[in-house]
């Protein structure tokens, strides 16, 4: 039997800036892949300590941040609201 991590918050409605869209396509990259390792806890390239503020955010219910350098030129961040309507996948550069 495989152990699946299980969702940790609430994603809300989950939608993406044009050009993070463009870029992920180019790249070949699967948004839901990100989605779904942002919603389980695997933050991505983000450090030790906002990886910790991640985890508090969650208990808390204040804003998740995930960073995912996905290739050499391209980094994706996954950012989930404090009262999780929304979560959106966007380049740094659009923040």
């Amino acid at each position: 039997m495989i152990d699946t991590p299980r969702p940790l918050f609430e994603l809300g409605k989950t939608v993406a800036t044009p050009g993070a869209l463009e870029a992920m396509q180019e790249a070949g990259v699967n948004p839901g892949e990100l989605l779904t390792r942002h919603v389980t806890g695997d933050y991505g390239d983000v450090c030790e300590e906002d990886g910790g503020l991640n985890d508090e955010a969650i208990e808390q219910g204040t804003r998740i941040l995930s960073v995912y350098k996905v290739t050499d030129e391209l980094t994706i961040w996954v950012t989930t609201e404090a009262d999780r309507s929304s979560t959106c996948l966007l380049l740094p550069d659009e923040y």
